[in-house]
C-alpha cells in the first residue's frame, strides 16, 4: 500500500503543480477573450476550411448543435471533440455544414511550411503601425488607414488584403484607403516576401472583449476546475493518437514540437500556462500503466495485492526493460515526426 501511496503521490503533486498555477494565474492576470457572438463580421477561412464548405463572412452559431462561449475554444473543440457539423449564417441564413470524414487528419497532419488555422476572427483592415523604411511607408501608407478597394474591388477586411498582397508579389498593388473621411489611393509594390511592413489593428479595437476578474478565494475553484478541464481535454486529445480515422500518431512530436509551443516574445502569462499544462501531461503520462513509470508500479503492486503472490524478480527485471524499451521507441518516434516534418514533409 505504502508502495501505491507514494507513486500515485508523484503523479497527484504533478496535478496540483498545475492547479496551483492556474490559480494564481487566475488570481493575477484573470480571463480576458472575444466571446463568439461579439465576432460579428465573421471568419476568415484558409483552404482547409474552405474545401471543408466554409466561407470567409460565416459567423459561427454552434459546433454541433452547442453554443461554445469563447470563439478561440471553437477549433480546439472541434479537433477534441472530432465535431460532425458546425452551424453559422451566411447571407442571413443558417446553415449546417457536415465536416468531411478525413477532416480533422487533414488539420492535425500538416506538412512543411502549411499553416493550419481553419479560420480566425475576421476584422477590417486598419494600419496600427508602419515600418520604416518597408513597402507600405515609401508607397505612402500611414498609421489609421482603412481599406475601401483593393486590385479594383472594394473591400474592408484584413484576409482579403492578404491575398492580394500574397497574388501581387514583385508587382504594383493598387489600394485605396480612407483616410481621416477621405479617400486616398495608393499604389504600392510588394516585395517577394509579400510583405509590405505593417501592423494591423488588434481584434480588442473592433470588438468588446470579456474581462474576468478573480478574488483571491474566487481564483481557487476557478483555477481548480481550469485545471480539471485541461486534464479532460488531454486525455480527448491522447485518444485521437489511437484512433485509425484521425491518424493522430502522425502528429506525435518531440523537443521540435515542445519549443515550437513557447511564443517568439517573453510572455509571463504564455510560460505560466505551457508550464502547468506540461506539468498536467507529464501526470497523466507518469500514470499509464507502463512499466519503468509510475502506473507500472502501481499495477504490479495490485496484482500482488489481489493474487497475494509478488511477481519475480526475473519477470519484474524483464517488465522494466520492456517498458524502458516502449518509452525510448516512443521517444525516437516523436523525434523522429519532427525531423521528418521539418526537413522531408512537403
Amino acid at each position: 500500500m505504502a508502495k501505491i501511496i507514494n507513486n500515485v503521490g508523484r503523479c497527484i503533486c504533478e496535478y496540483i503543480f498545475a492547479l496551483v498555477i492556474y490559480v494564481a494565474m487566475l488570481y493575477a492576470w484573470g480571463e480576458n477573450y472575444l466571446p463568439t457572438k461579439n465576432a460579428t463580421y465573421g471568419i476568415a477561412v484558409d483552404s482547409l476550411a474552405y474545401n471543408a464548405g466554409l466561407r470567409s463572412g460565416d459567423i459561427i452559431l454552434s459546433v454541433d448543435n452547442k453554443e461554445i462561449e469563447n470563439f478561440q475554444q471553437i477549433i480546439p473543440q472541434i479537433i477534441i471533440n472530432n465535431a460532425k457539423t458546425i452551424q453559422v449564417l451566411r447571407d442571413n441564413q443558417k446553415m449546417e455544414i457536415a465536416f468531411p470524414e478525413n477532416f480533422i487528419h487533414s488539420f492535425i497532419g500538416q506538412k512543411k511550411g502549411e499553416e493550419r488555422e481553419l479560420f480566425t476572427v475576421r476584422v477590417p483592415f486598419k494600419i496600427a503601425k508602419v515600418l520604416k523604411g518597408s513597402a507600405a511607408e515609401k508607397a505612402g501608407l500611414k498609421k489609421g488607414d482603412m481599406l475601401i478597394e483593393i486590385s479594383g474591388q472594394k473591400s474592408k477586411y484584413f484576409d482579403e488584403f492578404k491575398t492580394q498582397v500574397l497574388r501581387h508579389k514583385d508587382d504594383s498593388l493598387k489600394i485605396i484607403v480612407d483616410r481621416e473621411g477621405k479617400a486616398v489611393a495608393i499604389s504600392a509594390l510588394v516585395p517577394a516576401t509579400g510583405l509590405l511592413g505593417i501592423a494591423q489593428e488588434g481584434v480588442s479595437s473592433f470588438f468588446e472583449l470579456k474581462v474576468i476578474k478573480y478574488g483571491f478565494f474566487e481564483s481557487i475553484p476557478a483555477g481548480i476546475s481550469k485545471g480539471f478541464s485541461m486534464l479532460a481535454n488531454y486525455i480527448k486529445q491522447f485518444k485521437l493518437v489511437f484512433s485509425s480515422k484521425v491518424k493522430g500518431y502522425e502528429s506525435l512530436g518531440g523537443f521540435m514540437s515542445i519549443g515550437n509551443i513557447f511564443p517568439g516574445t517573453w510572455d509571463w502569462s504564455a510560460f505560466w500556462g505551457l508550464t502547468a499544462f506540461l506539468s498536467i501531461m507529464l501526470a497523466f503520462m507518469n500514470v499509464l500503466p507502463i512499466p519503468a513509470l509510475d502506473g507500472g508500479h502501481v499495477l504490479f503492486v495490485l496484482y500482488e495485492m489481489v493474487t497475494g503472490r509478488k511477481p519475480s524478480d526475473k519477470f519484474l527485471e524483464y517488465a522494466q526493460i520492456t517498458g524502458f524499451v516502449i518509452l525510448l521507441a516512443l521517444l525516437l518516434y516523436a523525434n523522429m515526426n519532427d525531423v521528418y516534418r521539418f526537413f522531408i514533409k512537403h
